[in-house]
């Protein structure tokens, strides 16, 4: 997705991120990477669902936690594994 069309999304509502009572972090193991290079792209709700670009910082076997830029602000959240794929650079896909 272009910054510019993803700028123009995130005006539409706030970054929507997973609840406490979903992501479970009192009783699931939770990964911290202390410096965050794991490019993935995931989908997100601005109001609108959108598939950004972004970067996985934390992670538990169910959920992932990420940072993106939109707006002209750096955004984090939380998204369902299943909403994130990585990105294969070795292969020319990102």
């Amino acid at each position: 997705m272009s910054a510019k069309i993803l700028d123009r999304v995130a005006h539409d509502g706030p970054l929507q991120s997973l609840t406490p009572e979903e992501l479970q972090l009192d009783r699931m193991p939770l990964t911290m990477d202390p410096r965050p290079q794991r490019h993935v792209r995931a989908w997100v709700r601005f109001g609108t669902p959108v598939k950004v670009d972004a970067i996985a910082c934390r992670w538990t076997s169910q959920a992932v936690g990420i940072e993106l830029e939109a707006g002209g602000r750096k955004h984090r959240c939380w998204v369902w594994a299943g909403a994130v794929e990585e990105i294969d650079h070795a292969h020319g896909s990102g």
